[in-house]
């Protein structure tokens, strides 16, 4: 500081080295607001404040480390000081100069001191040689990461090998910094995308290549499977928008992991006939000779010979691709098949026709449209006031394959009649007559006519897929009045107090390929089928639900499940308007019928927010009667999930918020999801395919789908805002990062240091229980909102290692040995938090700051608890 009246002592700052001791004073008290007002007098008074700032990095290592620091601070603020200065600004030989020294601090910088950094010195101008220099100093230091991070700040990348760059960062499971380093060039994604793809070749060594890569640090062979890699190559391809043909390895695998499903439905579950089946495996395998030679294998596995030698034939497989025994096969095929295969066929109709629900109209009742001339005669008869339509669509199953299905097939129902439309043709029709708004304005009609009422089974999916099909119909959903979502009425029959008898349907014939399955018992009905078995009676046959709805023309058992899907509907609705107490239900349905669409369990994409249109068709929206609200706010403390072992990111996100979390292993089944949610009351979190298994084995809403190419911290934020979440400061770090327990154990700092101590001269032995001065409070969190002598801004830090040298009464190992040398020495620091449960040690530091600057936008903060943030 100056002194006043005295011209022979100079201000403290117009030295750097004696403004630096100043600051630091200031930022040990943590005096922000003086902090800030003396580095904005102090460079104002240095005669070259670049270089002032350069003299106090070099003489401090404070700034080194992760986090916040006073070196950042005051780069920070000198960054701002000059842009209300620009005339500091320097240029020519001398900006060289301090270019130079720069990169001297840059081998040591910590990422968020770049920003500032590459700012004042403008190393965007610096010589493109020597920028590319100073990375592959780092590089070949071993600081893969440090290298790829300040490439991508100083925008190096077009002159950089992008395999050489992004391996070593691949084996360190830095994926969000490898898309971050290619993120803005499509040819490096390309590049990237064709180098991942070699990795999934059947020969390669992905250990021989990481091997290469000197002082690798983290990295773990296992982790970087193929697996893995296909998985990132899929999501990379959709995030990039690259056409996958780029990737033939990786999209042969996700063929053949298709084919193996096709034979698991087909084959073990037993809920694909034969044609389906069979349509199916064509498309998948094509004129692949590697995807047609593993199907003969599959065959092989799941069939027997005569059944691989007709597929052999039906491919034109060479004999030489062949095993020795199908060869010989080929040669024995015969006729009598055939007469055989067509008599099983008949035999499982007539079981169908017993035991399955049957459309009670003619055939030459049910009408597939496929121009507009008999496009007219369906107008007239469903556009009618007072009209009851009921509306199915089919598409083909897409099996898990990049982009949303498009609707194949429309169904409207009407009393005594089902139109069928073949949208892709009557689309293409009307492009080519140039009417093609034409019927996405019908359907608009229809779904938008109050007089009209509309019946469907979870038909935010439907609708959700025909905005795919035609993006005229996006936010149709909006628009639509006078929905009735049979959906409600099956979760409402579920609660019901009457026994509905729900068992499995003995077949007594089976569809052909006798040959690759035995007779046995059905799969239990569910969804549709399940509702229809309720109320009508008997079971909807649903083997025709995974054709190939593409495919033309349609088969005659495709029409009529088509025609059945969307004319049970009808049926249904009667009969529960007719007589609804004798299923359980209130007399009156109005309520709980006509409302907005809700999600078909088929559907892939859960919709979390909803709007619920009254039976008028207004919006309900905060006045008068609301027909759905949003879930009562509840704190982490309340909320338990497990989350499955694809979303262990997610999961170390919730618990550091409080949320009480378990996490399945990499090497658990998915179903041990459900196991544990049913045994402890947890919500099961997932994503992709498991979710449609997990859901039906728990309560309904039990069960939520993460968007799986969110990262983990947008995933949380999904998470907390669904199911109304309220964080506080408090809940922060309330949980052992580790084993997930919410108790700890207060040691004051001197006895920890007696601890330590003592361990070291006892080299680790562990019998040393804990003195009663280390007071445990059972049932008490280490609540980081108030704890007792701590700084505001700061929290729980943890251990990194786990030492274990002293042992608490219980018994749990105290890891005192893990504590790095000179954390003790902080003057700040008052106490330390012992996990009971585990162990681990933590005390305060800077962690807290940054998780409430990540989550700031959903904390719940009291008066007290928002003094403490905006001082953080």
């Amino acid at each position: 500081m100056s002194q006043e009246g005295n011209s022979s002592d100079r201000p403290a700052g117009q030295d750097p080295l004696l403004l630096l001791k100043t600051l630091q004073l200031l930022w040990t008290k943590k005096e922000m607001k003086k902090l800030k007002e003396e580095i904005r007098r102090g460079f104002a008074g240095l005669e070259d404040p670049l270089a002032g700032l350069l003299d106090m990095l070099e003489s401090s290592d404070d700034w080194k480390g992760k986090g916040h620091s006073l070196g950042y601070y005051i780069s920070s603020e000198l960054q701002l000081w000059m842009k209300e200065h620009p005339a500091v600004q320097q240029s020519g030989m001398k900006l060289k100069k301090l270019q130079a020294r720069v990169f001297r601090v840059l081998d040591q910088c910590p990422a968020n001191l770049l920003d500032p950094l590459i700012s004042i010195y403008q190393l965007h101008t610096a010589d493109r040689n020597y920028l590319l220099g100073h990375v592959s100093h780092l590089y070949h230091r071993g600081d893969y990461k440090e290298a790829a991070i300040l490439s991508i700040k100083l925008k190096l990348q077009s002159d950089q090998d992008v395999e050489k760059m992004c391996a070593p960062l691949l084996f360190q499971d830095k994926i969000n910094l490898v898309e971050d380093y290619v993120g803005e060039h499509p040819e490096l994604q390309c590049r990237l995308l064709q180098i991942l793809d070699t990795w999934c070749e059947p020969d390669f060594n992905i250990r021989d290549m990481a091997r290469q890569y000197q002082g690798l640090s983290r990295y773990k062979p296992d982790k970087l499977n193929r697996k893995m890699l296909s998985k990132l190559i899929f999501r990379l391809l959709d995030r990039f928008n690259v056409d996958p043909a780029l990737c033939p390895n990786v999209i042969n695998q996700r063929h053949l992991r298709t084919l193996n499903y096709l034979f698991y439905k087909r084959f073990v579950e037993k809920t694909m006939t034969q044609e389906n089946w069979t349509d199916h495996v064509q498309s998948t395998v094509g004129e692949n000779r590697w995807l047609q030679g593993h199907l003969i294998q599959l065959l092989l596995r799941y069939c027997d010979l005569n059944t691989a030698a007709r597929w052999a034939q039906r491919c034109n497989l060479p004999e030489e691709m062949l095993p020795s025994e199908v060869a010989d096969e080929l040669q024995k095929l015969e006729i009598q098949e055939r007469v055989e295969e067509a008599t099983k066929e008949e035999n499982y109709k007539e079981v169908k026709k017993k035991d399955y629900y049957q459309l009670p109209i003619p055939r030459a009742n049910i009408h597939l449209l496929q121009n507009w001339e008999d496009m007219m005669q369906c107008c007239e008869k469903v556009l009618q006031p007072g009209q009851i339509v009921g509306i199915d669509m089919e598409w083909r199953p897409s099996f898990g394959m990049v982009g949303k299905p498009r609707v194949s097939l429309l169904q409207l129902a009407v009393r005594d009649e089902v139109f069928l439309l073949d949208l892709p043709r009557l689309l293409e029709q009307a492009e080519v007559k140039g009417e093609k708004e034409k019927l996405p304005h019908i359907i608009q009609m229809l779904y938008s006519d109050a007089t009209i009422t509309k019946l469907g089974y979870g038909m935010s999916g439907d609708l959700s897929s025909l905005a795919a099909t035609c993006s005229t119909l996006k936010g149709m959903d909006k628009q639509s009045q006078s929905i009735v979502d049979l959906l409600t009425i099956d979760k409402l029959l579920q609660k019901s107090p009457i026994d509905w008898k729900k068992g499995s349907l003995k077949v007594d014939a089976l569809s052909p390929e006798q040959s690759c399955e035995d007779e046995g018992l059905r799969q239990p009905e569910k969804g549709l089928s399940l509702l229809v078995q309720h109320v009508l009676g008997k079971p909807l046959d649903k083997t025709e639900q995974m054709s190939n709805w593409e495919k033309r023309p349609l088969r005659e058992e495709q029409i009529l499940y088509a025609a059945s899907d969307a004319y049970c509907l009808l049926e249904v609705y009667e009969k529960l308007c007719k007589n609804p107490e004798s299923f359980g239900l209130s007399s009156d349905l109005s309520e709980s019928l006509v409302r907005k669409p809700s999600v078909k369990p088929r559907a892939k994409k859960q919709l979390n927010k909803q709007e619920v249109p009254s039976p008028s068709g207004q919006q309900c929206r905060g006045s008068g009667k609301e027909l759905s609200r949003p879930p009562a706010p509840i704190s982490p403390k309340e909320f338990s999930v497990v989350c499955d072992n694809m979303l262990q990111g997610l999961g170390r996100y919730l618990r550091c918020l409080g949320v009480d979390v378990r996490m399945l292993e990499n090497e658990d089944d998915h179903r041990k999801a459900a196991e544990i949610a049913r045994q402890e009351g947890r919500v099961i979190l997932t994503s992709g395919l498991p979710y449609q298994t997990l859901q039906s084995q728990v309560g309904e809403g039990r069960c939520f789908s993460v968007n799986c190419s969110e990262k983990a911290k947008e995933q949380a934020l999904q998470v907390l805002k669904h199911f109304n979440v309220h964080v506080t400061l408090a809940d922060i770090f309330s949980r052992c990062q580790v084993c997930n327990c919410d108790k700890y154990l207060k040691v004051p700092k001197e006895r920890m240091r007696q601890l330590v101590e003592g361990s070291r001269n006892s080299m680790g032995d562990n019998s040393t229980g804990c003195p009663t001065s280390c007071e445990e409070k059972p049932g008490q969190t280490c609540s980081t909102a108030q704890p007792t002598g701590t700084a505001l801004g700061e929290r729980l830090e943890s251990t990194g290692s786990c030492g274990a040298d002293v042992g608490l009464v219980g018994g749990t190992a105290l890891q005192v040995a893990a504590i790095p040398p000179g954390v003790l020495d902080k003057a700040e620091l008052t106490d330390f938090y012992c996990c009971t449960r585990c162990g681990k040690v933590f005390w305060e530091g800077s962690h807290f700051g940054r998780v409430v600057s990540q989550f700031q936008d959903i904390l719940v903060s009291t008066g007290d608890e928002q003094r403490v943030y905006e001082l953080s």
